[in-house]
Order: C-alpha cells, then structure tokens, then sequence
C-alpha cells in the first residue's frame, strides 16, 4: 500500500504493489519486463495488485533505462485501410498478451502535393530504444526505416520487403490468391478476365504477374491490365476503361477490395450488374456488407498480424519469408456464370 507520507494523489511505485502482492520488487518487475518468466499464478497476483493500486509502468522510462521488452513500434503504411487495420489489431493483441505495448505510428507525414516517409516521427520513436518495430502495409522510402533505427529488429507484415533485404516478412500467398480467383472465374465460363491493379508497389506488381502466369496455367487468353493503385477511384478508373474497349472484359480480377468496390461502381454505371463478375482481395468487412456482397481473396490477416507480432518478439525462426495460405469466399458479384463469352 502507498505510504502514509506520500502526498494525495501520487502516483503508486512498484514498492506499492510488491507490498500489496507479497512479493519482491524484482519480482514485479519480471513480470512487466519478461512475463514468460513468471509463473501464472504469481504474474496475475502482481497485476491484480497493480489494478487494485491503479499502478502502470513507466514505459518510457523503462525503456530509457535500457528495459527493451516493453515497448513495440508499429509502423502503418495507411491507418485508414481496413486491411492493415485488422493486421494491427491482431498484432497488439498478440503483443499485449505477451506483457509488450504496441505504439502506433504512422509512415506517412502530409506534405505539399502528397505524402513522405515521417522520418522525424520515426526518429522520435527510435530514442524510446524499442524493443522492435513491427511495418505493417508498403511503407514509401522503407529502406529509410533502417538508416534510422539500424540496430532494432524489424519484421515487415503485408508486404514484400524489397528495400529492407533479408528482413523477415509475413504476408498471404499473393500468387496463390490471385489463382484462386481466376480459377473461379474460369469454372464460370468467363474467358475475357482483365485485372485492376498492377500500381502501387511491390505487392501490387506481385498480384499483377500472378494475375498473367494464372491465366497462362488456364489456357486462357491474356487479359488487359487496368493499372490502378489500391483505392476505390483508382479501381473506378480503371475498369471503367477496360469495360469501354472494344473487347470489354466479362469478369474484372481487382487487387484490393476498395479497387473492387470501384470497379463494381463503373460495372454498375454502364448498366452491366449481374452481366460482369468482379472479384477482390483482403477480404475486408467492407466486402461482406450486404449491398457490396463482394467475392474475395482472404488472406487471413488476424493470422498474418498474430505470426508477424510472434516473430518480432520470440523465438520462431529468421527465415525471411512467412507465406499464409489465402482462401477464396464467394459472394454474388461473381456468383453468376458468363454469358455469351
């Protein structure tokens, strides 16, 4: 318990919940700097102590002392894409139940006419001396994240790490997926299928190749690309281009769920619903809600932020590449069977 001649209101100390918890000091603060070390039974003593008391470590200090278990750094290409959103909440909690906090920090600092790696933010957090850091999404300038923080251990989490060689990465099986979805396509009887994607880094050109070899695999004639990147209005764009060719597409494969939901929007304008399937990937809540009712690609990203969080924080191997198997769920935009085709 506090000490009588603390002031009102002062903070509880670590001496306060060893006292309330009947243990040492030390103790205590095994349990908040490596929690595997403790047994179960003693770690949820300490922490019901610490509640009862309203005691919380100090993080920063901690870490500013040399205590690196506590502090992870979560570095989000797009804290406004749903994708990378699940991936993060997967991760923290992965982290949390590990004793570990997960800082959020976004990549991007808004400039004149777009955005910039926010080296400065990034610097900021490297002097917390994390215990890691955890880039989640295709982070502009990545190579520019170890210039930084050159001694950190650093695990990249939906993405293809080109500019960070021999960093290890998880991320769903992007050739797997695509074939998924173009095999769906063709058992439908669609052989006109175009792709909305191949714009907007490494994992969209990855889902551009895979898009062209699947279609070979198949026997199927090659399909036009509609560059887009992954937004809604860059899918729109695009397929509203492919769908006024002379050939136009009976089936769109897009490469994200956003540029699907555009894409279906330029379907539906040209009076085209029901007559051109669409499919997408991530598999975000976004495809799952009822008007959009959208086929896609899952990749599984609780999995791919729980394994990433594992792999930052213990002992499961360096191989540099964690693929996740992806999975196909069908919904009406892509339910019907080609027509005329």
């Amino acid at each position: 318990m506090k000490a009588e001649t603390d002031p009102p209101g002062a903070r509880p100390t670590i001496r306060d919940v060893a006292a309330r918890a009947g243990v040492s000091k030390s103790l205590v603060s095994l349990v908040y700097s490596a929690p595997d070390a403790v047994s179960p039974a003693r770690r949820e003593r300490v922490r019901e102590a610490a509640r009862e008391l309203g005691y919380r470590p100090n993080h920063v200090a901690r870490s500013l002392n040399g205590v690196r278990d506590d502090i992870v750094g979560i570095l989000v290409a797009d804290s406004h894409n749903p994708v990378l959103g699940e991936i993060v909440d997967a991760a923290r909690t992965a982290l949390l139940a590990g004793g570990r906090l997960g800082v959020l920090l976004p990549a991007l600092a808004p400039v004149e006419g777009g955005a910039r790696l926010d080296v400065d933010l990034l610097s900021m957090a490297a002097d917390l001396r994390p215990a890691g850091l955890l880039i989640v999404g295709s982070v502009p300038e990545m190579r520019r994240v170890r210039d930084v923080m050159p001694t950190t251990r650093i695990v990249v989490a939906s993405a293809i790490p080109e500019e960070l060689s021999g960093t290890p990465s998880v991320h769903g099986d992007d050739a797997a997926g695509i074939a998924l979805a173009v095999a769906h396509l063709a058992e439908r009887g669609h052989r006109r299928i175009a792709h909305v994607g191949g714009a907007g880094g490494p994992t969209a050109d990855a889902r551009a190749r895979a898009f062209v070899s699947s279609l070979a695999v198949r026997g199927l004639p090659p399909g036009a690309i509609g560059f887009s990147d992954f937004t809604e209005r860059g899918g729109y764009r695009a397929a509203a281009e492919l769908l006024g060719g002379a050939s136009a597409p009976t089936a769109l494969v897009a490469s994200s769920d956003l540029a699907a939901i555009g894409a279906l929007a330029a379907v539906r304008d040209r009076g085209l619903s029901g007559r051109v399937a669409v499919t997408g990937y991530d598999n975000t809540y976004l495809a799952g809600l009822g008007l959009v009712s959208l086929t896609s690609i899952d990749p599984h990203n609780e999995e791919i932020g729980r394994r990433a969080a594992e792999l930052l924080v213990g002992d499961v191997g360096d191989a540099a590449e964690h693929l996740i198997e992806p999975r196909l769920v069908i919904r009406a935009s892509s339910e019907f069977t080609a027509a005329g085709d």
